[in-house]
């Protein structure tokens, strides 16, 4: 690591999510000496068609070959990198691998992931070689959960600002989003939804709000999850469960205990979706609760689970097109309430769809963030995207990736 050959290696390259990326990162930075990267992966043959698609200013990207089982060809990956982006999932299933490689070496690494189960499974096993080897790693560095774990990030900057303390209670409402679902995304779906139905340990960890957390943080707080259709005064309209809500709040909390709780010892977050006021939207909240649930029942049984991949889901390596994820957005509301009871709104936007253009964006700033932005003296170890890159992923995010982070309301 004294000297690698390049900055950032994209792993995973030719997934769905790892072709969005390599081309935001050819068209936000080329291949000039300011950053050196390279991209990864098990083919040579798509390889080398994925470079031959990024066009004239990819004719110089070098191409690694490595496969996500192969603990040599992923440890010599590590050793020409300082900072690996992975987009290989389900990460439960094959990204195991690389996050050892990485600890082992120094190397840092972003993903992906919202398999929260394996995240957890990764900082039990890791942590203690990622300290001490210097390793950063962090996990979740697209639309799960760069958006709700930034956004409560800056609701709290604002807060201390304002009010001179930090808000004890956020919620996060999804106000409006358009975008589609990739073979990827819905294949991790099903494979929580498989181990979670098989194990009941992971049922009772899946449903704890601090489960990735360090273990002496452990506030009596009873952290409020919308389940079904219901009612919030503060924005005045119907709610329904929020599909990575079980995610973002974890990652949210797990950030507030890196930073010493700096959103309050008994801090709480709560996530869903705006569906509308009145009788109208009180059914749209029913219909969105439903649906989840029907989705869940039928991840988790065997015939009716082979019907969704079969017939229903898209495949790996499929997603949305082009012009969907450019026509995509989303506009993701926060309110903190004071101890004192002053309320403080603010709101954050992105200019494609969440999942894929944006995500790809996000991931990609994230991991100059990473390779670029942070004192030397930073230490490794597992951190959020909002506990270790802060204001300074915000500036990137705002300058180059279409996200806006913005106050609404302070009273």
């Amino acid at each position: 690591m004294s000297n690698p050959q390049f900055d950032i290696i994209v792993f995973g390259a030719t997934s769905f999510v790892g072709q969005i990326l390599s081309r935001y990162l050819i068209e936000q930075y080329g291949l000039d000496s300011n950053v050196k990267w390279a991209i990864a992966g098990r083919s040579e043959g798509k390889l080398v068609s994925l470079k031959a698609d990024l066009g004239a200013p990819a004719a110089d990207l070098d191409i690694i070959i490595a496969d996500a089982s192969d603990d040599a060809q992923l440890a010599a990956m590590c050793a020409q990198t300082r900072t690996v982006i992975s987009t290989v999932g389900p990460y439960a299933l094959y990204g195991e691998p690389l996050v050892k490689a990485c600890c082992e070496q120094g190397t840092h690494y972003c993903d992906l992931t919202g398999e929260v189960q394996w995240i957890r499974e990764m900082i039990i096993k890791y942590e203690a070689q990622a300290k001490a080897s210097g390793a950063r790693i962090v996990h979740c560095c697209g639309f799960d959960s760069i958006p709700s774990d930034l956004g409560v990030f800056f609701l709290q900057q604002q807060a201390a600002q304002q009010f001179g303390a930090a808000c004890p209670t956020v919620k996060m409402r999804v106000k409006a989003a358009k975008g589609g679902f990739s073979g990827g995304t819905a294949a991790s779906l099903i494979n929580v939804a498989k181990e979670a139905a098989a194990d009941p340990a992971l049922r009772k960890s899946l449903a704890n709000p601090y489960s990735i957390c360090p273990t002496d943080f452990r506030p009596s707080r009873r952290q409020h999850n919308v389940k079904s259709a219901e009612f919030d005064a503060d924005f005045d309209a119907w709610t329904a469960p929020f599909v990575m809500g079980a995610i973002n709040t974890r990652v949210v909390h797990r950030s507030n205990a890196l930073q010493h709780a700096a959103y309050g010892e008994e801090f709480g977050y709560d996530e869903a979706v705006l569906t509308g006021t009145g009788l109208k939207g009180r059914a749209a909240a029913l219909a969105v609760t439903a649906g989840m649930g029907g989705f869940l029942v039928a991840s988790v049984i065997k015939p009716t689970r082979w019907a969704l991949e079969k017939f229903v889901l898209p495949k790996p390596g499929e997603g949305p097109t082009p012009k969907a994820q450019r026509e995509g957005f989303y506009d993701l509301r926060f309110v903190g309430i004071s101890a004192d009871g002053k309320l403080l709104r603010t709101k954050v936007t992105g200019d494609r769809d969440p999942g894929y253009g944006s995500t790809g964006k996000m991931l990609g700033e994230a991991a100059m963030c990473l390779t670029f932005d942070l004192d030397a003296a930073t230490p490794g170890g597992f951190w959020t995207p909002a506990s270790l890159f802060g204001h300074k992923i915000i500036e990137r995010l705002e300058a180059n990736a279409g996200l806006r982070f913005e106050v609404m309301e302070s009273r």
